[in-house]
């Protein structure tokens, strides 16, 4: 996920609570949370904590910056560290996820690809044509 694909990026300023920052965060060069993507996203808010009484943080999110650092090619452990350190005003630059994308690593299946079709789709119409033939023969045996 890029900066550049559409979804929001914003400024969010938090102070830490008693239970830190309220959010917990996955990915890093070593830990990738989307394919060939080594960001750093949020994984889950932490009902009452500082993010969660905010409001803007969400799940799926990425986080560019902390306090003006780069979280850019970093180990997991890494990014962790540094949010430990970020002291007790935090400002995060935050990629915003897309409304309608799902949390977790990104399809490579394009959804125009004919592969993708679901079985439902296929299997709908054939359910209908056997359930109709099946009336009219219970129909006609009457």
């Amino acid at each position: 996920m890029s900066a550049g694909s559409g979804a929001a990026v914003e400024m969010i300023e938090l102070a830490r609570g008693p239970s830190g920052l309220g959010f917990n965060i996955v990915g890093g060069t070593d830990q990738q949370y989307v394919s060939e993507d080594s960001g750093i996203y949020v994984s889950s808010i932490k009902e009452k904590g500082a993010a969660a009484n905010d409001g803007r943080l969400q799940e799926g999110d990425r986080i560019l910056e902390i306090n003006g650092v780069k979280l850019e090619n970093l180990l997991h452990n890494d990014a962790v560290a540094l949010f430990r350190n970020a002291g007790e005003h935090v400002v995060l630059k935050v990629h915003h996820k897309l409304q309608n994308q799902p949390n977790g690593p990104s399809s490579t299946r394009s959804e125009s690809d004919p592969e993708g079709i679901s079985l439902a789709v296929i299997a709908l119409p054939i359910l209908a044509a056997v359930l109709i033939y099946a009336f009219f023969a219970y129909r006609h045996r009457s």
